[in-house]
C-alpha cells in the first residue's frame, strides 16, 4: 500500500523547510562562530517528504559542514584524501593557517573575513 507524501524542493538554506528536522552542530571548539550561510546546521534539506520526512541534503560549501567558522588567525583542520608512497588513498588532515588564504578566497573554505 503506497503512503501519502507532500515533497519539497528547498532551493537554498534560505527556503522554508531548508533545516527541518537537522539538529545545529555543536561548537567542538576550534572554531569560533556560526556559519553564516547555514546558520550553524552545516546542512541543509535540497528535497524533504513533509509526511514521511525522508529527504535530500546538501553539505554547506562554505563550513565544509561543520556549522562553524574560523573568525581568528588559529589554523583549521581540512579533510582531505592524498595518494600514499604505495599509491592508494588515505585520509589526512591538513592544516591551513589564515595567513595562507587569499583574501579572495575565504570564502570558499571555513575562514570567516575579519570585520573591518
Amino acid at each position: 500500500m503506497a503512503h501519502g507524501s507532500n515533497i519539497v524542493h528547498p532551493s537554498g538554506p534560505d527556503a522554508p523547510h531548508a533545516f527541518d528536522i537537522i539538529p545545529l552542530k555543536p561548537r567542538n571548539g576550534t572554531l569560533d562562530a556560526r556559519c553564516p550561510v547555514c546558520h550553524g546546521y552545516g546542512e541543509w534539506n535540497t528535497e524533504i517528504d513533509l509526511v514521511s520526512f525522508r529527504c535530500k541534503r546538501a553539505v554547506c560549501p562554505r563550513c565544509l559542514g561543520a556549522g562553524w567558522v574560523e573568525t581568528g588567525s588559529d589554523p583549521i583542520s581540512v579533510p582531505d584524501i592524498e595518494l600514499s608512497s604505495e599509491g592508494h588513498p588515505q585520509w589526512v588532515t591538513n592544516h591551513v593557517r589564515r595567513e595562507d588564504v587569499p583574501e579572495d578566497d575565504v570564502a570558499g573554505g571555513t575562514l570567516l573575513a575579519p570585520d573591518v
